[in-house]
């Protein structure tokens, strides 16, 4: 099987289980924001020291291709049946919170906003959190026009947020300190 096909050589693509629309079209951004995410979580696995953070940032890589799978998957139309696509775990999202408090025993309570960086795994997480987000506000933008698995966006939200905490816990265990945001003085 050749990795190229021609097919999109004209600004378009095909969708799992029939149907062309243009790349520009706003599944095709939600799915392809989730596939860039799930390559900022393989950086990222290459950048945190943590066994623990690394080996559920790979269970969420494959949760993401699953997501990729269902946001490639249009509702389907008169004539076409929608093909059977997995289905993201059952319990995945509460493993996730379980993770989030897991992660939060082990640091100190926010009291502020944090500056995105630190050691160099931390950074990759953040980029990874800022990228989910931008999937969360495409997913959010096609339901608006677009029958979507509700699970999807609830997904993503609890991701967003279990990136930003193995961010901060990927700091703490190197053992660089979090950047509090400070008000710029007034004028």
């Amino acid at each position: 099987m050749s990795i190229y096909t021609r097919g999109g050589d004209a600004g378009e693509t095909g969708f799992f289980g029939g149907g062309r629309v243009s790349k520009a079209h706003p599944r095709v951004a939600a799915y392809g924001t989730v596939d860039e995410l799930n390559s900022l979580l393989g950086w990222a696995i290459s950048r945190t020291t943590t066994d623990t953070v690394r080996d559920r940032l790979r269970v969420l890589q494959h949760d993401l291709f699953t997501v990729g799978a269902e946001l490639a998957t249009p509702t389907p139309t008169r004539g076409r049946t929608r093909p059977s696509t997995p289905g993201l775990p059952r319990g995945r999202i509460v493993e996730m919170e379980q993770w989030i408090d897991e992660a939060e025993e082990e640091l100190t309570p926010l009291k502020e906003f944090i500056l995105p960086g630190g050691s160099e795994g931390a950074a990759a997480l953040h980029f990874a959190r800022t990228v989910c987000r931008r999937a969360e506000r495409e997913v959010v933008g096609l339901g608006t026009d677009e029958e979507l698995n509700p699970t999807v966006l609830i997904y993503l939200n609890r991701l967003s947020d279990l990136l930003f905490t193995f961010a901060r816990l990927e700091n703490h265990r190197v053992g660089v300190a979090d950047t509090s945001w400070r008000k710029a003085p007034g004028p």
